[in-house]
């Protein structure tokens, strides 16, 4: 029954505030990140939408960290 853009409201808002500065670092310097948000935007994405699935991407990586206890590995795969 929803029609237009979607937004983000659920959760915690320092967390949601802290991983959209996190992406938007991630996209610009960090290459995996970087790599991976240019193939959503050559996909035809909206910028909005793949910032958040690299913010997305790097709360699933950050979780692993803690799981594992290992510190991030920029060779790894994505």
């Amino acid at each position: 029954a929803f029609r237009g853009k979607r937004k983000i409201a659920g959760g915690r808002k320092r967390v949601r505030d802290a991983l959209y500065m996190a992406a938007l670092n991630a996209v610009r310097r960090a290459d995996p990140f970087k790599a991976f948000y240019e193939r959503l935007r050559q996909a035809g994405k909206p910028a909005k939408l793949a910032l958040i699935a690299v913010a997305r991407k790097l709360l699933t990586v950050l979780n692993a960290m803690m799981r594992d206890r290992k510190p991030y590995l920029k060779a790894g795969p994505q």
